[in-house]
This record gives structure tokens, sequence and C-alpha cells, in this order.
């Protein structure tokens, strides 16, 4: 079951990151847990908020460290747990960087339902929510498409200025 609530969970944007995440108010947030069927908890609350308030997809490590900073315990299994049930439930999605480990982003959109941009420089991921993979390509007899995943490589804008300033 997927629940969606445009309300709280927004669009990825490539607006840049803000420094310290705010959380969307709790109620709000313990209603699309509860609408979801799910238990509310510190860390499922806490992550909703964090992953509202980036600006790119974040690592596991990455909002590890942004739980610490707002004093939510939480050890690593809860966190993984807390990821994959916000992304069964369509409140976040996921896209794997080129180390391989997964980067998430909220809303309720499938990664494979947009594109996404890769900065090689710096790591960070953001959605191109504009640009759909064309999942109607002509497959060979027997072959059916369940999702298509499109992320195109470069440089962002701050590691591009940087670039130019180092030169």
């Amino acid at each position: 079951m997927k629940c969606y609530n445009v309300a709280l969970v927004t669009p990825c944007s490539s607006a840049p990151a803000m420094p310290a995440p705010t959380l969307p108010s709790e109620k709000s947030a313990a209603a699309l847990i509860t609408a979801c069927g799910g238990r509310i908890t510190r860390t499922r609350l806490a992550v909703l908020g964090i992953l509202h308030d980036s600006a790119h997809s974040l690592s596991h490590d990455d909002i590890a460290a942004q739980l610490l900073a707002l004093d939510v315990h939480h050890d690593r299994v809860t966190l993984y747990r807390t990821l994959d049930w916000l992304v069964e439930q369509g409140l976040a999605h996921r896209v794997s960087g080129l180390d391989r480990a997964w980067r998430f982003n909220s809303g309720g959109d499938d990664a494979g339902a947009h594109a996404h941009f890769h900065c090689d420089r710096c790591g960070h991921v953001v959605c191109l929510e504009s640009i759909r993979p064309d999942e109607s390509l002509a497959l060979p007899a027997g072959y059916r498409p369940e999702r298509a995943e499109l992320v195109f490589h470069g440089t962002c804008p701050d590691c591009g200025r940087r670039r130019a300033e180092d030169a």
C-alpha cells in the first residue's frame, strides 16, 4: 500500500540544503504515519523532517548525522528499518549512488518515475522531476518492464563554481 500526502511530502528541489533541519509539524507527520498504518516513533518523525528539508538525496550516514544533531538517539538497524518503511509506504524514495549506497529523498514518487542527476565530484543526487524515463520502449517479445531508472552524471553548480575558482 502506498500512502501519499502532498501537503507534507514535497518534490525534491535543487535549492541549496538548509544548514540545520527543521522538522515539519509533528502533528502532520504523525497524521501521515498513522494514515499509512504505521506506529509513530521519534525516529520516523525526525527522518521524515530531515528528508523533507533536504534539497538533495541523503545517505544513511548523512541522515544518522542529522539525527544526532537533533539529539534523536537511534541505532543503525532502526534507521535502516525506518528508511525501508518510508520507501515502502511511498513517503520517500531511494536511488543508488556510484558507491552503491542508497540515497534517500522525500516524496511519494517512486525513484523510477523521474530522472536523477548525480554529481560525480561531491556525490549529491538531485531529482529531476520534469524528466521521466521512457518505459514505452520497444522490448523483445515476452519482456515487460516494471520500472526504469535514468541517472545523469556530471558536475553540480556548487562544484562547477569551485572548479572554476580553482582554475
